[in-house]
């Protein structure tokens, strides 16, 4: 910052600034866990010298309270990707199953939309396919706030629903599948090359409830990008030029996406232990049917609170991937009552 023309160029000025005040705030919180451990090895040593009950007592709920901290603490060291501070672009599709499929989709957006309003991130639906009878076929949002990539990116897979259905008259149990995609929401200041002659833009009439002009106009739009034949669309604007800029949005986003995973291809021998992340990699079972329980296969991580769960409640799967690099994960977490 104190080199001469530093302000001249205002984007990259404004980049710097923000990495530095995130370094600032990693070093502060650093400082400030240091101050609290010496803090507690002085007032422990006072117990000791005094024999004070009362003084023991204070150390231990300090101590609770340090381990919290430097949970959390270590937990936001792994979020120092280069994307992680994004926004997230978070895509749910249902699986093969018709309407049970479609609804365990719609289910796991609801869980997400819940964890969203938890953490404070705001939520855009981007596009949003109905399902025939219930649920829905597909979403894709994006969620708005500060480290929504960092936290959402280890939800990518495919994640499996046990339950009695409650579309079949027997009531059998189901199996349901849906995948889900996690993308960093690309800014202005990163240039994704894209050819328009390389893309296929057809408009067609929205679906689903709505006004007069949502079923009347050709304002959806959907984009296919020929050479990776990645294909993206929304419908949930009424302009079509807002609709095409939408997609394009979700376009750069998975075509940066695709590029990073070519990079990060040639490290996968080092990375082995993370496995690849596709359609039919299962993540996470949820459980409703004969007992209840949530598993996390990467971390081996069980909660058999499925509502809390379902209701949002996905922080200590989220954590435990995050550290998985770094430490092994417990399987016994306290759960919300």
């Amino acid at each position: 910052m104190a080199e001469e023309g530093f302000w001249n160029d205002p984007d990259t000025a404004r980049q710097i600034l923000q990495e530095r005040s995130r370094l600032n705030e990693r070093l502060e919180a650093w400082h400030a866990l240091y101050k609290e451990v010496e803090d507690c090895d002085t007032l422990l040593e006072l117990a000791e010298e005094e024999d004070d009950e009362a003084t023991y007592q204070e150390v231990m709920s300090k101590t609770r309270s340090l381990e919290k901290q430097l949970h959390d603490f270590s937990v936001s060291l792994m979020l120092g990707g280069e994307d992680d501070g994004r926004n997230a672009i978070v895509s749910i599709n249902a699986g093969a199953g018709g309407t049970e499929a479609q609804d365990w989709a719609e289910m796991l957006y609801r869980m997400y939309h819940r964890w969203c309003e938890e953490k404070g991130y705001k939520v855009e639906i981007m596009d949003l396919q109905p399902g025939d009878e219930a649920g829905i076929k597909s979403v894709t949002f994006t969620a708005k706030g500060r480290l929504a990539f960092g936290y959402l990116k280890v939800e990518t897979g495919v994640h499996r629903l046990v339950r009695i259905s409650p579309f079949n008259a027997s009531g059998k149990r189901h199996t349901s599948f849906a995948s889900v995609f996690v993308y960093p929401e690309i800014e202005d200041e990163i240039v994704v090359d894209i050819d328009e002659k390389d893309l296929r833009v057809d408009t067609y009439r929205a679906s689903g409830a709505g006004g007069q002009h949502v079923n009347k106009t050709s304002s959806a739009v959907r984009i296919t990008h020929e050479p990776t034949g990645i294909v993206v669309q929304c419908q949930q604007e009424k302009s079509q030029i807002r609709n095409r800029e939408l997609a394009m949005k979700v376009l750069r986003a998975r075509l940066y996406q695709l590029e990073k995973q070519k990079q990060e291809q040639k490290m996968q021998a080092i990375h082995e232990t993370k496995g690849e992340i596709a359609w039919g990699n299962q993540i996470r079972s949820y459980v409703l049917h004969p007992y209840q329980m949530v598993k996390d296969h990467r971390v081996n991580m069980d909660i058999g609170n499925v509502d809390a769960v379902l209701d949002g409640w996905i922080d200590p799967f989220i954590e435990a991937v995050l550290l998985s690099d770094v430490s092994r994960s417990t399987s016994q977490v306290n759960e919300p009552a």
